[in-house]
């Protein structure tokens, strides 16, 4: 590559294709001007070619302004359907969110409940082996005593 290009590297075939029409414009304009004709005939090839490049500029904005306009409805048709889906979507999730944090919450209860029956079964257990521990501890301590009692008053029969 030479500097040239280096320098100013062609960007896009659009760019060649603007370049391209320019040229040609300039190039009939030229030829126009230095052509063998008189004035009048010289004006009157103008003005036709004027109302020719008016006219198609005019069949070319209408054909733009057509294809923008398509482009500018399926935009928002393809927005509005992307909408509605984040939309749809994002009730479904709200949805799932509450039913599993419903189903979190009856579990919690559930949980709750089996762990204070559980509680409640345990401390019924420990009061009744405590109370039949007692009972037994109360019938040990009245035999000590009543054998106590026996030796005491064997002993002191025995040495009057």
């Amino acid at each position: 590559m030479n500097k040239a290009e280096t320098d100013y590297p062609v960007q896009s075939g659009s760019t060649f294709t603007k370049g391209l029409i320019i040229g040609g414009l300039l190039g009939a304009a030229a030829a126009l001007l230095y052509a063998p004709k008189t004035g009048r005939e010289m004006r009157s090839d103008l003005t036709d070619k004027w109302g020719t490049v008016c006219d198609k500029s005019k069949d070319v904005a209408s054909v733009v302004t057509e294809k923008a306009t398509d482009l500018a409805k399926n935009v928002t048709a393809k927005t509005t359907d992307l909408a509605k889906t984040v939309g749809t979507s994002a009730s479904t999730l709200v949805s799932s969110v509450k039913t599993a944090s419903s189903l979190v919450g009856e579990e919690m209860k559930q949980a709750a409940s089996t762990v204070s029956e559980e509680a409640k079964n345990s401390a019924s257990e420990v009061a009744s082996e405590a109370k039949d521990t007692s009972n037994e501890l109360s019938s040990d301590i009245r035999k000590a005593s009543q054998e106590t009692a026996r030796e005491v008053h064997n002993k002191t029969s025995a040495s009057y």
